[in-house]
């Protein structure tokens, strides 16, 4: 089984956060790779998996970085596939809001989908998505999954139609 989507995290200590993703990729049996990769540490092993990343069957990249946050850009500055941008708060960081603006603030050319701050579960569903394109079983599972995100509302509301109040009205 080859992986077709790249969880890439810019430090070990983002895995808390990259971890979500997994575990949606993994509940819809889509084959997933996950490695730690520092654009300011490790650049030139960096530029070497997204030069190889399409070629090893890699459809698109999730990367969560915290601080500068500059892991999913340079991915995206050497492959043309779809790269999901994961801002994560980190002990080095101004509330996560340094990592946001870095990931979201790229340069024409250079497009990387963004999330919100530690929402790679978000990252993990997007990338399922661009997958079900060509893939009708991934796409029956989407629907599903959506089906029952849903159905979990309607349940709430017949459950807060329960409840009761001297002046709800309902």
């Amino acid at each position: 089984m080859k992986p077709l989507i790249s969880i890439i995290m810019g430090s070990t200590s983002d895995w808390t956060v990259m971890e979500q993703a997994a575990k949606l990729l993994n509940e819809f049996e889509i084959p997933f790779e996950v490695n730690a990769l520092s654009a300011h540490r490790t650049p030139e092993l960096v530029k070497e998996f997204a030069s190889k990343a399409q070629s090893k069957g890699i459809k698109v990249i999730i990367a969560g970085a915290g601080g500068a946050a500059h892991l999913p850009g340079v991915i995206a500055a050497y492959t043309t596939l779809p790269v999901i941008g994961v801002p994560c708060r980190s002990s080095i960081s101004i509330d996560g809001w340094d990592s946001i603006l870095s990931i979201l603030q790229m340069p024409p050319g250079i497009p990387v989908a963004t999330v919100g701050l530690d929402a790679a579960q978000n990252a993990a569903i997007l990338a399922v998505q661009i997958i079900s394109l060509s893939d009708k079983k991934a796409f029956n599972k989407l629907t599903n999954y959506k089906s029952k995100l849903a159905d979990k509302i309607s349940k709430a509301n017949n459950e807060f139609k329960q409840i009761k109040f001297d002046f709800k009205v309902d």
